[in-house]
């Protein structure tokens, strides 16, 4: 919760000060970009053997990177990860996709994201637990430029994975079916 006090007190900070920066800093994107972040996300998984259950709280990150086609669109790729610890036991989930980046005000800040590509979960116990699927994000954020080439980039997202089946080390067996999903709130830090 710690995590999630401090991203929504820089989330106001950002409110108060966007404007000025807004007003010395026009929204450019052009060529190569980057960027990355931190969250809070909440993770819920099921599998054909075991039953939804409340959704666990966990740390986010973001790493992004790509080309600008054009200033309305951004195409590129995006790895998202959640983690939480238990005990001595971490566990991770984590997407890898090829992703878009749609500003339908090419001037404003506004985007909305949506990739598709691989997904992952990891527990590492013993036994350990691990499965690879598909997956997907969908998400929107906004860019607040803080300086030319530079903003602060809130975003909201939604990771998915449908992993199939999560194998138990040391013949443990394997959960099929297996699915899962993060809601993520963060923060970064956009380099155009």
């Amino acid at each position: 919760m710690r995590t999630a006090a401090c991203i929504f007190a820089a989330a106001g900070l950002l409110g108060v000060t966007a404007p000025a920066a807004r007003a010395q800093y026009p929204q450019r994107r052009e060529g190569f970009w980057i960027g990355f972040g931190l969250g809070y996300g909440t993770a819920n998984v099921t599998c054909d053997t075991c039953v939804s259950g409340s959704r666990t709280g966990g740390v986010t990150a973001f790493l992004k990177l790509g080309g600008t086609p054009s200033r309305n669109l951004l195409i590129g790729g995006a790895i998202n990860g959640w983690s939480h610890q238990s005990g001595d036991a971490t566990e991770t989930m984590g997407n890898v996709t090829a992703s878009l980046y749609y500003y339908p005000v090419a001037s404003g800040g506004l985007f909305l994201t949506g990739g598709l590509g691989f997904s992952d979960y990891h527990v590492d116990t013993s036994p350990s637990y691990d499965g690879t699927g598909w997956g997907f994000t969908a998400g929107l954020g906004y860019d607040i430029r803080v300086g030319r080439n530079v903003s602060l980039t809130p975003v909201v997202d939604y990771i998915y994975g449908g992993v199939g089946d999560v194998s138990v080390s040391g013949g443990g067996g394997t959960f099929t079916g297996w699915r899962q999903n993060v809601v993520d709130f963060g923060l970064g830090v956009t380099f155009h």
